[in-house]
């Protein structure tokens, strides 16, 4: 009787070894270099949508993502309340969620997918999301600039469209549904609708962490290919964008740890049933 009580509970004490705790996780990649500064549109009457990409990885087995940041360019002039929607997506790296290479793009090797993650699609129209705007300086200058020069391979090059000045302006996002994440290395994609004109999303520093890759771009007329905007578009950078991303992780458990608890609590049960 006493070898069926113990093995019942030798399975129970190891099933219930307290996970490891939740922790912070931030990433960023800097404030604005003032280098590039890309559309990221979404699509309106008239204007179709434009999206620009990022990428960031989660090394954690789970990770929970309530807030937002990104940072770009809206014209010289408009109040904070012209920015009328935002929508964020993630993407996996090609060619997860991806047909066969089309040859449409100069590459696909480490683009964002095809499509997004439906699941981590969040949208301020929907509800699902909700942003402030802040005015970071009323006057900043891009060297360069990705609005509507976005083309098939073989006309993918157009060296940029040139300057570009606007208003700085972050914009804070609370993922009203937490969007959760296993590790691996995702895009981040953020859109912003403006009432007049368009919201240019600002690069930043490149290099923030090991295996960092680039910005990428794509509009309705190249999906679902995307183009390298240093690499392929302006033959400069390659560049990064101007963002940030806040939640909590559950790190990976500890095999030491877990073996460990095991053996106190099988000692503890050993000497209670057993003795």
């Amino acid at each position: 009787m006493h070898s069926r009580i113990f093995a019942v509970l030798s399975v129970t004490a190891l099933l219930t070894i307290p996970a490891a705790a939740n922790k912070l996780f931030f990433f960023t990649t800097g404030n604005p270099d003032g280098q590039m500064a890309t559309l990221s549109r979404v699509a309106s009457t008239g204007k179709i949508q434009t999206e620009t990409a990022d990428d960031f990885f989660l090394t954690q087995s789970s990770t929970t993502l309530t807030q937002a940041t990104f940072i770009g360019l809206i014209p010289t002039g408009l109040p904070l309340n012209s920015i009328t929607e935002v929508e964020i997506e993630f993407y996996h790296v090609f060619p997860k969620d991806s047909g066969p290479f089309d040859n449409r793009v100069t590459t696909r090797t480490n683009s964002p997918a095809d499509v997004e993650i439906a699941s981590a699609t969040r949208d301020s129209a929907a509800g699902t999301l909700s942003f402030t705007a802040t005015l970071l300086n009323p006057n900043f200058p891009a060297a360069n600039s990705v609005v509507n020069g976005i083309n098939t391979f073989p006309n993918q090059f157009t060296g940029g469209e040139g300057p570009a000045t606007g208003q700085e302006v972050l914009i804070s996002v609370n993922f009203n549904t937490p969007i959760g994440l296993p590790a691996d290395h995702y895009f981040f994609r953020p859109e912003a609708l403006v009432n007049s004109g368009d919201f240019l999303w600002l690069s930043a520093p490149k290099g923030q962490f090991t295996g960092d890759l680039q910005t990428w771009i794509r509009n309705d007329d190249l999906a679902p290919d995307w183009s390298r905007v240093g690499t392929d578009i302006t033959g400069q950078g390659p560049f990064d964008a101007s963002f940030s991303l806040t939640g909590t992780t559950t790190p990976e458990p500890s095999t030491l740890g877990l073996l460990g608890g095991g053996v106190t609590a099988l000692a503890y049960l050993r000497r209670k049933f057993l003795a």
